[in-house]
């Protein structure tokens, strides 16, 4: 926390919340409140929380632009703490858009989404390329994961002991990623 001049009122570590950062704020006389927050995971929703319940305004940092800045490749959190408050109080701050909730909600489901699909990929590379050519077994008759094919490596494909557990475990992977819509 800087007062209008830069002088450094506080700098320590406190609870991510906008209670928290009240009761260390209250401590002071301050009229206006603006804060600077590095933007992370989860830092818009912290961002929203002190806007909407203090009034406060509040800036989301680029974190790509803030470390280039930065002249000394000491990295901590007080440090980067300064660093914020004197460049939102000088009126340098790169800042990045603040998208509303429901655009962070709907990044929030295309990112597990995408999650899950590539977990789907690397479940079938497991059981379809790395296991089945460790054993050297292949369906003569069936095309890779067709209803035909899966029949085949759970009821007639000769695996070893281990690679049918292996097999197992990984197929219960792809069926639950296979309940995901899309």
């Amino acid at each position: 926390m800087l007062d209008a001049q830069g002088e450094l009122l506080m700098n320590r570590s406190c609870e991510n919340s906008g209670l928290a950062l009240l009761r260390l704020i209250d401590q002071f006389d301050a009229r206006q409140v603006r804060v600077a927050i590095e933007a992370c995971c989860g830092s818009a929703d912290l961002a929203d929380e002190l806007g909407d319940q203090f009034g406060w305004c509040v800036s989301l940092a680029h974190p790509g632009y803030v470390s280039r800045m930065k002249q000394s490749p000491d990295k901590t959190d007080h440090g980067d703490a300064r660093l914020l408050a004197d460049l939102l109080r000088v009126g340098y701050l790169p800042k990045v858009w603040l998208a509303p909730q429901y655009v962070r909600e709907l990044r929030r489901l295309v990112r597990y989404r995408e999650q899950l699909a590539a977990a789907k990929k690397a479940t079938k590379l497991r059981i379809g390329g790395a296991l089945l050519r460790e054993q050297r077994l292949r369906c003569g008759y069936a095309r890779p994961w067709t209803v035909v094919w899966r029949d085949w490596l759970v009821n007639m494909a000769e695996l070893s002991d281990q690679a049918r557990w292996v097999g197992i475990t990984s197929r219960i992977i792809a069926r639950t990623v296979e309940l995901i819509p899309g």
